[in-house]
């Protein structure tokens, strides 16, 4: 017996739970709607639509159109890709093939980065490729480096899985967790993410759930633990490395000074960006985003040049932690774009 949903290694965690060897064995009043995850049939069982409709390039301005409008009708991945780029090659008709075995239910645009740099830099895109998939005219998920078929194909699936036809009893019980989490049950929470992790061992959303479990009562060692058993080949998921940089973040406000030092050092001169940079750092730790994120697009009204546009970058590690459907994160985001393109 183990007390840790996520197997032996750690020991402690949230209650008592059998670790199995497999799916049958995992707890029984936690289970997924089903006993086993749905697979990838969904993925085809639309009608069939032309390439035309499906896949396409795209520059900066057609990129409201092509990409923010038309993910008001169904997802939308955005390819960012250069011709010098290797893995680039790799993934492209992975991508294209994936998206014509959705069958309509998502829609492909690439985006030359060499030719048109001014989105990618604005939605901090660091390394190509990198795929963004924007939902209702916002990014919500993305992955970096090039997926093998089956992880992209299954990146689809959950970004479709609302979507008639398709039916993901381990997306649907990764949704419920992720709820129980959001309305502050983290116990019951923890309970569902191990559950998920004893059917699908390495579930990259429901280890970053259970981590996240753990940061929410203080355990950073347990937390950290966990996110470290995520395969090497899931380690750019959006949710894991959105726990990455909390834990960085935690680390880097370990060693902050007194916040009641730093506010009277920015009372005497607004132009103290370092003590409003630190300040970021420790709302963001105390959970006030909307005053975090004020502080550094505040620096970044005043001098973009300060630590090397160290601002903009912190605020950018603040939406990868926050998520993409955080309010502070679609507020802060209107306000850079206000002041990077004003």
């Amino acid at each position: 017996m183990s007390d840790n949903p996520y197997g032996n290694p750690y020991g402690g965690g949230f209650g008592q739970q059998t670790v199995g060897q497999g799916p049958s064995q995992a707890p029984a009043q936690r289970q997924p709607a089903a006993s086993q995850p749905g697979g990838l049939q969904g993925l085809g069982a639309s009608a069939a639509v032309s390439d035309a409709d499906l896949i396409k390039e795209t520059t900066t301005a057609k990129f409201a159109a092509d990409v923010v409008q038309e993910s008001r009708r169904q997802p939308v991945l955005v390819d960012f890709w250069a011709p010098w780029c290797g893995p680039c090659k790799q993934l492209t008709p992975i991508l294209e093939k994936a998206v014509r075995a959705a069958g309509g239910k998502v829609k492909l645009v690439k985006m030359n980065i060499d030719q048109h740099p001014a989105i990618a830099g604005q939605l901090g895109v660091q390394s190509i490729p990198a795929v963004f998939a924007f939902v209702g005219g916002q990014p919500v998920d993305g992955f970096m480096g090039a997926l093998p078929e089956s992880e992209v194909a299954a990146f689809i699936q959950r970004l479709t899985a609302g979507q008639p036809g398709n039916e993901d009893p381990i997306g649907e019980a990764l949704e419920q967790a992720n709820a129980l989490l959001a309305a502050g049950d983290v116990g019951d929470a923890a309970q569902l993410f191990g559950a998920i992790l004893q059917h699908e061992p390495g579930h990259a959303g429901a280890a970053a759930g259970l981590a996240e479990c753990y940061l929410q009562t203080g355990d950073a060692v347990r937390a950290e633990a966990v996110i470290d058993q995520v395969p090497a080949d899931k380690a750019e998921d959006p949710a894991v490395a959105a726990v990455r940089t909390k834990l960085k973040l935690q680390q880097e406000i370990a060693k902050l000074g007194d916040p009641v030092q730093l506010q009277a050092r920015l009372e005497g001169n607004a132009d103290d960006h370092q003590a409003r940079f630190d300040l970021a750092l420790i709302a963001n730790a105390k959970g006030d985003r909307q005053t975090a994120a004020g502080h550094l697009l505040e620096i970044m009204r005043r001098d973009r040049s300060f630590g090397e546009d160290a601002a903009r970058l912190k605020l950018l590690e603040f939406f990868a932690a926050w998520g993409p459907t955080d309010p502070a994160t679609k507020e802060a985001r209107r306000r850079l774009s206000s002041l990077l393109f004003s």
